[in-house]
């Protein structure tokens, strides 16, 4: 069933209106010869909305449910749509109280990233079954199951795609490059989640938002806007592979000292899985303690004297960090003791013919070029994003009754990428780069709501964020430990490959949203 409405709210209107002043500027309208304004817009449809009804089990509770696919369109001071925005929203039926049902935002990353993945992979009603140990799942048909242990009995969810991706474009003359930027990016969503809340009638309800990847470092920006500018407490915020402050999650860079440290316990991690590490510990976690350690107390110093490091010092270091790596000394020797996250995927299982995976180092793919120093491309992307992909498309087409002829952006807008803006300032105002960091808009959204809590969730496998880098995070920028709460799987990137870690990570996310909105434990 598609429905269109067109009708609009004048207070949503006045509320838009005020936002947009800080989100996105309407495009200029064309001149004609005599200099007068000449009207050139795009004409602007109805937004669209597929609406189905489904009934299905959660944790044990027989829920039923909408399926709302649509548009949401974002508006400028005057009114007028600048972009839509789909999303994908689940909403319990019959249930007590329905306005103060809590609702969780949930989006991923990229840049240019649609939600398929934390829509597909775990917390959808339905999700597509892939190996759980990091086996490529070959050619379709693949299996869409149900998916029990998901959330939908604790809250409502709604899936987003940002605008470039899924089917989230802008709208009349307005380009994408108005929302693809870090600031810009940020303030879109807010945006759409203070429309979405006012339209559905839930400002009441206990508030999530939930980012992968890169849609952390949004959550974290989107948690500053609406807990400052609009004024929307929110009541818990969840990273799944937390990626706040790029200094530590940036294997590529040789000079960067920090990334040496915090990727150390992932490549410990890696080496263990694959059995490269020799005496082989039975324990992962207390492997990864001592790895910690000896990154923080022993690593650390020696890289920040550099040459001015002892001969004695030196290879102490290097044997202990070839035991942890499980890399030989001599290739420690030759890195100087600086060796990348990237170069470490290659050099594992050199011997194997062998590069492990960037999203989930369990994975491992056959370079064409042995000798190269890094590897080709990303085995786990290699394996699953087909998967993922051809099960999206076949979901929403045969069960959500999706049957539009606008294309579903995965990947993203092909000018996305490089038009994105990573600098913090508006147009024109001149910036030094530093690495990308929304720490302190958490820090600041935390202070302004001393309820706040934020669960962290990392894989041990993950080599494009790793674990030691959230805690290196969010240790500092003056957070209070109490505020975060970190949880760790026996996979990578996307944990909910891995079945064990997905069961887990939702057993873990319905807890905290529980707690975090005053619901009686269960």
């Amino acid at each position: 069933m598609i429905e269109r409405d067109s009708s609009t709210p004048r207070a949503l209107l006045l509320l838009t209106g005020f936002l947009a002043l800080s989100v996105v500027s309407p495009a200029p309208a064309a001149r004609s010869e005599e200099g007068e304004t000449a009207a050139t817009e795009k004409p602007v449809p109805e937004p669209t909305r597929f609406v189905t009804s489904h009934r299905s089990t959660f944790n044990g509770k027989l829920i039923d449910y909408e399926a709302v696919a649509g548009e949401t369109y974002l508006r400028d001071e005057k009114g007028e749509p600048t972009a839509t925005i789909f999303t994908f929203a689940y909403l319990a039926k019959g249930v007590e109280n329905p306005a103060t049902r809590p609702v969780t935002f949930v989006w991923n990353g990229g840049p240019g990233s649609a939600s398929l993945w934390l829509h597909m992979g775990t917390f959808g009603p339905r999700r597509v079954s892939v190996p759980s140990d990091a086996q490529h799942p070959g050619g379709p048909p693949y299996d869409l199951v149900e998916a029990p242990e998901t959330i939908l009995d604790v809250t409502d969810l709604v899936f987003v795609d940002p605008v470039g991706t899924g089917f989230s474009r802008p709208l009349g003359d307005h380009e994408g490059k108005e929302f693809w930027g870090l600031t810009e990016d940020a303030r879109s969503i807010a945006q759409l989640v203070h429309t979405w809340v006012t339209e559905n009638g839930r400002w009441n309800s206990p508030r999530f938002l939930m980012g992968e990847s890169f849609g952390t470092t949004r959550a974290a920006a989107v948690a500053r806007i609406l807990e400052g500018r609009l004024m929307m407490s929110l009541n818990g915020i969840i990273f799944i592979s937390q990626a706040l402050d790029y200094a530590g999650s940036s294997p590529y860079v040789r000079d960067n000292i920090i990334s040496h440290v915090t990727y150390v316990p992932t490549m410990a991690a890696t080496a263990w899985y694959h059995e490269k590490v020799e005496p082989r510990p039975e324990s992962l976690e207390e492997f990864l303690e001592e790895s910690r350690a000896f990154a923080i107390d022993d690593l650390l110093p020696a890289l920040f004297k550099g040459s001015r490091v002892s001969d004695e010092q030196r290879t102490r270091v290097r044997d202990r960090l070839a035991y942890f790596t499980g890399l030989s000394p001599e290739y420690i020797d030759r890195a100087d003791l600086r060796v990348t996250g990237e170069r470490f995927r290659k050099e594992l299982l050199r011997d194997e013919g062998l590069a492990v995976g960037r999203l989930d180092s369990r994975y491992t793919r056959d370079d064409i070029d042995d000798l190269d120093a890094d590897p080709e491309s990303d085995a786990t992307s290699n394996a699953i994003s087909s998967a993922f992909k051809s099960t999206v498309m076949h979901y929403m087409r045969n069960e959500l009754g999706v049957d539009w002829s606008r294309p579903y952006l995965a990947p993203s807008a092909a000018d996305l990428g490089r038009q994105w803006r990573w600098s913090p300032l508006p147009e024109g105002e001149s910036w030094e780069p530093w690495p990308v960091n929304t720490a302190q808009d958490l820090s600041e959204a935390l202070r302004r709501n001393p309820s706040l809590r934020v669960l962290v969730a990392s894989g041990y496998y993950d080599f494009a964020t790793p674990f030691f880098d959230a805690e290196y995070t969010l240790n500092r920028h003056s957070i209070g430990a109490d505020r975060i709460v970190y949880t760790y799987y026996g996979a990578g990137h996307m944990m909910y490959v891995n079945e064990p870690s997905r069961t887990q990570l939702l057993a873990d996310v319905r807890q905290f949203i529980r707690a975090q909105s005053g619901l009686a434990a269960q």
